[in-house]
């Protein structure tokens, strides 16, 4: 994802983006949610879907959770319509809101071409501790994080080649 935050991250080294774009642990990472990293994720909850739901079989899930209020969550769209088409039979694409239904269906631009969830008891995201969106979690076939954090976060950013190289190191 193109876009930077302005939030300095505390340890924005390129080694890290490496380390982070393998998978592995890093310190210094400013997260806004608690780190299940190489950990197995959180079950999703789901209170209903607004797009038919994605079969996830044998696939990696890129969750995101976002709002129709929010402009970082917004501007990731277009990116994350690419990582579905460019990835998408490796890779299911999913944008979870704790808003309304009527609230997510009423934003019409710009045009989501994923799967969207509500759940809008926030289970799932208070699970992961999410205070602050666009969160995303990249998690592998097998249930374990690979991928969590702030998608332009400076130094640390969602990128293709990020979600690439995760695919190709933990595909079975």
């Amino acid at each position: 994802m193109a876009r930077r935050s302005s939030a300095p991250p505390s340890a924005g080294t390129e080694q890290a983006a490496r380390d982070e774009a393998r998978g592995e642990p890093e310190t210094g990472k400013k997260l806004w949610a608690k780190s299940f990293l190489n950990q197995k994720a959180p079950p999703l909850t789901v209170e209903k879907w607004l797009t038919p739901p994605p079969d996830l079989r044998g696939k990696f899930v890129l969750l995101d959770f976002w709002a129709t209020w929010c402009p970082p969550c917004r501007a990731a769209i277009p990116e994350l319509n690419g990582y579905q088409k460019q990835f998408g039979d490796k890779l299911a694409v999913i944008g979870l809101s704790d808003e309304t239904e009527a609230a997510v269906r009423a934003m019409t631009n710009p045009k989501i071409e994923y799967s969207i969830a509500i759940d809008a008891q926030a289970r799932t995201k208070k699970l992961v501790g999410v205070t602050g969106i666009p969160h995303v979690l990249i998690i592998d076939p097998h249930g374990v994080v690979r991928w969590e954090g702030f998608p332009f976060l400076e130094g640390y950013e969602l990128t293709d080649k990020v979600v690439s190289d995760i695919i190709a190191r933990y595909s079975d």
